[in-house]
């Protein structure tokens, strides 16, 4: 076996587990959606909006995901003996930031939905829906950590493992306290929501005992200032550049909403899809980001950057495969989410160039991820903002609204944004300044 076969092999052995969990969790918001959907449009959109402010709560503290992964990498490949330090240092950050975050969105709740949502009945669902879920948000930050943790060691497949056990539970949970099984009260929508909060209580408590169990001494350290200073630094560009990235799908949205109901559905289809083929793409630049922390930390700066180009091979064979049936069937596909043969004929070409998207991203999913595990989370999160609000965002409305090319521009101007995305990433990558950043 070639040497450069050998080492993609690593990268999907690494990837697959996460490629897997993250699958996983898109299942489980068509099956939430199921069970909601029994319960009337308005219940439905008041999740979905609900849902959409929890997830712009969650990417404050995402970072942390990140930054413990990229470090405990780096001391891995070191051999520090002090590698659960980064981990000990998101855990209080995460306890730190995530509990008055979730008391104060608590609070503001209404205030925060009412931003999204016009109709006062959705709204009402949603609020009540996003305060049973923001609940956990300091469960969320603690488990991303831990995730970080065990990621950065190079044991991907416990996160597969532990966000199954909490997908079945989450079902099984949200299912009985919907509907009043089990001797349960019917909560309607807030059931689905507690059931998402205790089954992530559940998947928290599983990875402590599961890290007490393999490494005694991880939770038991006390993180030093510097170390603190380190995993804050790395957090907050990654949490920033989320948080925003979310935002713009907003202004897209609003954008396409300029240029009537078909576009905002049609557009909505078609981001879902490319969101759900991507996550090849993500799971190959987790990897890389655990395997180019670790060589950095060796001190082998060829090898650091040989495992970003290997990872990127993968993800592009990959994201090929997954985009062909887009190119070569885009009917058949369309037809699937509509019966509307006007509505099919309009997202024809988009979905096409939604395939030629996805591959032409490949570079920027992956090198991303590898430039945080090389520390140059500051460099990711300029990179990725400036193109999607300096250049996508005022091209799109231009050539979108102002030219009047509607959907058909707007995603042609994707395209090139995020071609010229990946081919800035994979420049940043060759020329290797990132290798001056450590972690400092």
């Amino acid at each position: 076996m070639s040497p450069v076969v050998h080492r993609q092999g690593k990268v999907m052995r690494l990837a697959l587990p996460i490629m897997l969990g993250m699958l996983s969790q898109s299942v489980l918001n068509l099956i939430d959606a199921a069970l909601i959907g029994h319960l009337g449009q308005e219940a439905l959109a008041g999740v979905g909006i609900g849902g959409y402010a929890m997830f712009m709560m969650t990417a404050l503290v995402f970072g942390l995901s990140s930054s413990v992964q990229s470090q405990t990498a780096h001391a891995l490949g070191a051999g520090n003996a002090s590698i659960a330090q980064p981990l000990q240092a998101g855990l209080a950050i995460g306890f730190a930031v995530g509990l008055p975050l979730s008391c104060l969105a608590w609070w503001q709740a209404p205030a925060l939905v009412r931003l999204i949502s016009s109709s006062d009945e959705v709204s009402l669902i949603a609020i009540d829906y996003f305060r049973w879920r923001v609940i956990a948000l300091t469960i969320i930050a603690l488990t991303l950590c831990l995730r970080g943790y065990w990621n950065g060691r190079q044991h991907t497949h416990l996160y597969l493992r532990i966000i199954v056990v909490v997908h079945i539970v989450n079902v099984a949970l949200s299912a009985a306290l919907i509907y009043g099984m089990a001797g349960l009260p019917a909560l309607g929508v807030n059931g689905a929501a507690i059931g998402t909060t205790l089954s992530l209580l559940l998947g928290l408590m599983i990875w402590i005992v599961l890290t007490l169990r393999q490494t005694s001494r991880a939770l038991g350290i006390t993180p030093s200032v510097q170390s603190l200073k380190t995993t804050l630094q790395l957090a907050f560009p990654h949490s920033l550049q989320q948080l925003w990235f979310a935002a713009g799908y907003v202004v897209l949205f609003w954008l396409l909403g300029k240029m009537g109901t078909s576009s905002v559905a049609v557009g909505h289809v078609l981001v879902n899809l490319s969101l759900l083929l991507i996550l090849p793409g993500v799971g190959v630049g987790m990897a890389a980001m655990s395997l180019v922390g670790e060589a950095l930390g060796r001190d082998d700066q060829q090898a650091a950057h040989r495992w970003g180009i290997d990872a990127l091979s993968v993800a592009g064979m990959l994201l090929t495969v997954l985009a062909l049936p887009m190119l070569l069937m885009p009917e058949p596909i369309l037809s699937i989410f509509f019966t509307d043969e006007a509505l099919v004929q309009l997202g024809r070409l988009p979905l096409q160039i939604t395939g030629l998207m996805i591959v032409l991203d490949a570079a920027a999913l992956v090198l991303a991820q590898a430039l945080m595990g090389a520390g140059a989370q500051r460099t990711v999160m300029l990179l990725t903002l400036g193109m999607q609000w300096l250049l996508f965002l005022p091209l799109a409305w231009w050539v979108g609204v102002g030219l009047g090319y509607g959907l058909v521009g707007v995603w042609l101007i994707q395209l090139f944004y995020r071609l010229l995305n990946s081919s800035s990433f994979l420049w940043v990558w060759q020329r290797r300044r990132w290798l001056a950043h450590g972690f400092k």
